[in-house]
């Protein structure tokens, strides 16, 4: 299976949200055409529509993929719509934070292949990271192309286990959030040093853009970086002695964050 197969069998996508059409964007944006694309979502965004791919009609019979996309809330009224696919020839891809695959297993039967994965929110600019992980239905063949659909909205990388998507959620999939608040509390201090507020915020956010990209793109790893832009009882180390604390610092307060993700998606999971 490849996406010349998806072209000419069909891509069903379940859900077109803001990580839906992120995705869309970037299968038409490599070349499926929107004629191999059928959309199911109640609520159809004026840019979806113009796409020309089909909006809330029949399915094909036997499309290629068919990728679920919808919140979790929302996955007991959706999921019967694709039941009829599950005949073990179309693959199901799952993008729905906290819906282990044994839930798709249980509704579309033992023989589907079916793909779960974790996208994250960077996704709508193209800068987004998926962790994916299949059952033992889904082949080499199937992870490559599932590889292949979500690295058009950035990078993925592969789990050993499903019992590793809790934490991938609680570090990626949230993580956004934690790096906004950064953001946010950034320029709130230096608001508080006297700076003007939007200067303040301009400063934070490209401070947190530009060295997100430096980490990404520098041979060295952060701890180097870090060291790089600290001279001795310089005013990095200053304010380093304060997010550094072994006690009181950012790597205590990420932890214990992180720690309460982990553990809310589990919670989810488990129903």
């Amino acid at each position: 299976m490849d996406m010349n197969d998806v072209g000419e069998r069909g891509l069903v996508l379940l859900g077109c949200g803001k990580m839906g059409s992120a995705m869309l964007a970037g299968w038409l944006a490599s070349g499926l055409p929107a004629g191999s694309v059928w959309v199911v979502d109640p609520h159809i965004s004026d840019w979806v529509g113009q796409t020309g791919v089909h909006l809330n009609a029949a399915l094909p019979d036997d499309p290629a993929i068919a990728l679920i996309a919808v919140k979790p809330q929302m996955m007991g009224a959706a999921l019967p719509q694709m039941q009829a696919l599950g005949q073990g020839r179309t693959l199901f891809i799952s993008v729905a934070a906290g819906t282990p695959i044994a839930r798709f297993s249980a509704e579309f039967g033992p023989e589907a292949p079916i793909i779960r994965a974790m996208p994250n929110t960077p996704a709508a600019v193209g800068r987004g990271i998926t962790a994916l992980i299949g059952n033992d239905h889904a082949t080499s063949a199937h992870m490559a192309l599932a590889e292949t659909l979500l690295q058009s909205v950035g990078q993925t990388v592969r789990l050993d286990s499903e019992a590793q998507m809790d934490a991938v959620t609680a570090v990626s999939g949230s993580g956004p959030a934690y790096v906004f608040h950064l953001i946010e509390t950034l320029a709130a201090a230096g608001e508080a040093e006297g700076l003007p507020a939007p200067l303040a915020m301009q400063l934070a956010k490209a401070t947190v853009g530009g060295a997100g990209v430096l980490a990404e793109e520098a041979v060295e790893d952060p701890s180097q970086l870090r060291v790089n832009v600290t001279s001795p009882n310089g005013t990095t180390q200053a304010a380093l002695d304060v997010l550094m604390h072994p006690d009181t610092g950012l790597g205590q307060l990420l932890q214990r964050a992180v720690t309460a993700a982990a553990q809310r998606a589990r919670e989810l999971a488990n129903g």
